[in-house]
């Protein structure tokens, strides 16, 4: 029997959060906001896991009054050149959300990418890349490694950035942290 602990579990993945949340470029991060200020609706897309949290992030920025879709959902409205495109893809190369981006570029939408990878297809067409540098399948020389299974560390610091984000919002704009609760379901 392993004597791997809940203890050693828990220091080995919040010491790999403060690395790789560490890494990622300040400057983005407030481009990143600046263009989500700017824009009449964001949308989010990605795949597998990195969808979960991108999931979440879209939930608690409409917290903020943010107009939020996720691409593919029944509701999504038509995305136009006011809007900004996040996509979520450690490597850049995953198939779906390198077309959503073409495509979004082509209609003129603001295509933002965070994830690990400089260069690739998303990147190609993005105005800003939030980077961060972790492990993906391309195991780049310069991406920080994990002892996590696969892209774990990719998926946890792309929740926390968003939740990072949206406290920055929130201090930005003053908002007071009670009145949110007028734009939580209401309907549980």
């Amino acid at each position: 029997m392993s004597e791997y602990t809940f203890d050693l579990g828990r220091a080995l993945v919040l010491g790999e959060l403060e690395t790789a949340l560490s890494a990622i470029e300040p400057n983005s991060v407030d481009a990143l906001i600046d263009a989500v200020e700017a824009a009449d609706q964001v949308f989010f897309v990605g795949v597998g896991r990195v969808l979960l949290s991108l999931e979440s992030i879209a939930k608690r920025w409409a917290h903020l009054g943010i107009r939020t879709h996720i691409v593919g959902e029944i509701t999504e409205p038509a995305i136009t050149g006011n809007d900004v495109l996040i996509v979520g893809s450690g490597s850049g190369s995953t198939l779906f959300p390198a077309a959503i981006a073409q495509k979004a570029h082509d209609i003129g939408a603001k295509v933002i990418h965070i994830g690990s990878s400089p260069v690739s297809p998303v990147g190609e067409v993005s105005s800003l890349m939030v980077r961060i540098p972790v492990r993906t399948k391309h195991y780049l020389a310069d991406e920080i490694d994990s002892a996590q299974p696969m892209t774990s560390l990719f998926e946890q610091s792309l929740l926390l950035l968003g939740d990072i984000v949206a406290k920055m919002i929130i201090e930005r704009r003053g908002l007071d942290m009670k009145a949110l609760w007028r734009y939580h379901a209401n309907l549980e």
